[in-house]
This record gives structure tokens, sequence and C-alpha cells, in this order.
């Protein structure tokens, strides 16, 4: 395929990820509703467009376009509703969404499409914005042959082996969703874990014991690096950081695709649980978490 992306979203993600595929040789084109972070991006050798109707026209076909937008009825708005865009796109060219959708959603988008002989990509982005930049963790869905066509593209985005296709509209979307869910329930027990030491009368240091943890320990892990990081900015105390944890819509999608299938995810719903009630009851586990998502993800700590 020829080197050329459109990129509509070019948040804390998307933009990363137009500097990363600019830096490997592909023609970036990208908007932003934001016109500041457009004209910044295009600064940086991306092709700015003005919207995204600007963004289409200005590319030759096949296009390929990625959207990293968040979940919900702005891509169903972006693609059927005002802004139309599928009525601008041509058969053969590539949709695909990147960011955090509901994979319930991406059967009936792909269907719509499909009526214009557009094919539709769903693709679970893990890593956060450091991963966007300097390789990511991509689960895709969809029909392979769309995936083969755009493989390339994939290939120059992620880690080294780090691209999985899984059949099916919705699976990739599916499988980044169950991931979001056990990063919950991990993401808890390290939290929970840290405040009985915190609480214990061992007066420990904490950023030691992510030291330790971190070197050939059973859950050495990029969580544990990120906690590290986060008390070496924050102190053990993690000061200024608010112990009330926001949650996003992929542990509370993980519990319900679980319970309509029959089965438990205690675990997850237990955390998921954690981070709603924090809002009235904030505490040192909610700190721990909040300080992670902002290691790994650059979520807000106030």
């Amino acid at each position: 395929m020829k080197k050329e992306i459109g990129i509509i979203g070019l948040g804390k993600m998307g933009g990363n990820m137009a500097r990363r595929l600019t830096e490997k040789g592909w023609h970036v084109f990208g908007t932003d509703r934001s016109a500041e972070v457009t004209q910044a991006l295009g600064a940086e050798g991306i092709d700015a467009a003005g919207s995204a109707e600007d963004l289409i026209s200005k590319m030759t076909g096949p296009r390929v376009i990625w959207l990293m937008l968040p979940a919900g009825a702005i891509i169903d708005d972006l693609l059927f509703g005002a802004g139309r865009l599928a009525e601008m796109l041509s058969a053969g060219d590539i949709v695909i969404d990147g960011g955090n959708s509901n994979f319930k959603d991406a059967k009936p988008r792909a269907e719509k499409l499909q009526a214009k002989s557009i094919r539709f990509l769903d693709v679970g982005t893990s890593g956060g914005p450091g991963g966007a930049r300097n390789g990511a963790c991509l689960m895709i869905g969809g029909e392979r042959s769309a995936f083969e066509e755009a493989n390339e593209l994939f290939v120059d985005l992620a880690l080294p082996g780090a691209v999985q296709f899984f059949d099916g509209h919705g699976a990739g979307h599916f499988v980044k969703m169950v991931h979001n869910g056990i990063e919950y329930g991990m993401m808890q027990a390290i939290a929970e874990g840290f405040n009985i030491m915190k609480k214990s009368d061992f007066h420990l240091n904490l950023q030691r014991v992510t030291d330790v943890y971190n070197r050939g320990s059973v859950i050495e892990s990029r969580l544990i690096g990120w906690l590290q990081s986060g008390y070496k900015a924050h102190g053990q105390d993690l000061t200024g950081v608010t112990g009330t944890v926001a949650h996003t819509g992929e542990g509370a999608w993980t519990v319900e695709a679980a319970k309509d299938m029959g089965l438990d995810a205690k675990i997850i719903e237990a955390s998921l649980d954690f981070r709603k009630a924090s809002a009235e009851h904030p505490d040192y586990t909610g700190q721990v978490l909040s300080a992670l998502r902002e290691q790994f993800g650059g979520h807000a700590i106030k």
C-alpha cells in the first residue's frame, strides 16, 4: 500500500501516532477539533487539514482513515450523521477505529460501510501515549483481507511482534476491552498491597519496595515500574495526587460481557466498584491507582 494515512483526532494518542508515522516515512494527513492542536502538529511535519471533510478531500484513493476519537456517538455522528464522512469515502477505502470503542459497535458500523464497499477494522491500541510514540501493542479485528492490505501500517506503528489479527468485526476491541478489565484488577491488587505496606508498623520506603519488586520477582512488571516513577515524582505520600479514581467504559463493559455470557468477573467488578466508590471515599489505595494512571496514560491526578 502507499504510505499515506489520514488521522482524525490528534490528542495524546493520535498526535503521537502521527509523529511516529511521519518519522517512518508516511505522508500523514491529520485533523483535530482543536485548531491549535492541528496547527502544532502541522509545524512538526504532518499535512494539517481544517476538518475531517478537508482531510478526505486532500487524500487520493484508496484511502486509509484512522479514527482516534472518544467512544460512542461521536464516531457514528462523524461517519453517518451530520458529518456523513462515509458519503465522501470511496469503494476500497479502509476506516480504522483505533479508540476504546465498545466492541458491540463494530459490526453495525462495518455493515453500514460495507454497503459502499468500504472496509472497516477495529483496533485495540495499548501502551498509552508512550506506546503511541515509541511502539504500541495492536489488537486488530475485522476482515483478514483489509488487515493484510494495511499490515505495513500496523507494523510501523507497533513494537516488533506486537500486532495480532483476530477474525470478526469487534474482535480487536473485545480483546482490548478484556485487557483493560484485567488491567483494572492488576492495578487494584498493587494499590491495595502498597496501601497495606504504607500503613504497617515497619515505616517502609515504598520506592525501594518497587525497586526490589522489579528485579526478578514474580510480580515484576511495567505497572510496578510506573508506580516507582510515581513515587519519584510525588513522594511516598503521593502528595497532590487524588484518591478519587477515574474510570472509563472498558471495565464496566468487561463485567457486562461476562454477565451476558453467564460468567463471573469478581475481581474486575470489585475493582470497578472501588473506583466508583472512591468519588465519595478517596484514600491512599485510590492515590496509588491515580498515580499509575498518570504515569502510563497521562491522566490527570488532581
